[in-house]
């Protein structure tokens, strides 16, 4: 993966406000890793429709940090999953996003 999870949309949203800026992070701390969870969950009983609802959840989390490129990732990600179509490609790239995401916000 090329692109690495990053505080620009964090900033531009704060305008400088450090405190909002670590309730922003502590919100997507807080519920990233569940997404994440029932996003697999979901995928292991091939429930492809609620794996579906799962990415598109984890899709607000990509933008806040600053993952222009995976964004469309994910999008044609939650597409396939909603037509009930698990893309092997996509999954792959998908798993990397979320192990980038999950590295950054436990180091942030």
């Amino acid at each position: 993966m090329e692109e690495k999870p990053n505080y620009s949309y964090i900033s531009q949203l704060s305008g400088g406000d450090k405190d909002f800026e670590e309730q922003l992070l502590d919100v997507v701390r807080l519920e990233l890793p569940q997404e994440i969870e029932n996003y697999k969950n979901h995928l292991e009983i091939d429930n492809f429709m609620r794996a579906g609802d799962d990415v598109h959840k984890i899709k607000h989390k990509i933008s806040i940090l600053g993952l222009e490129k995976s964004y469309q990732v994910a999008i044609d990600h939650e597409d396939n999953l909603r037509e009930g179509v698990l893309d092997d490609d996509l999954y792959k790239r998908f798993e990397e996003i979320l192990n980038a995401m999950t590295k950054f916000i436990e180091k942030a």
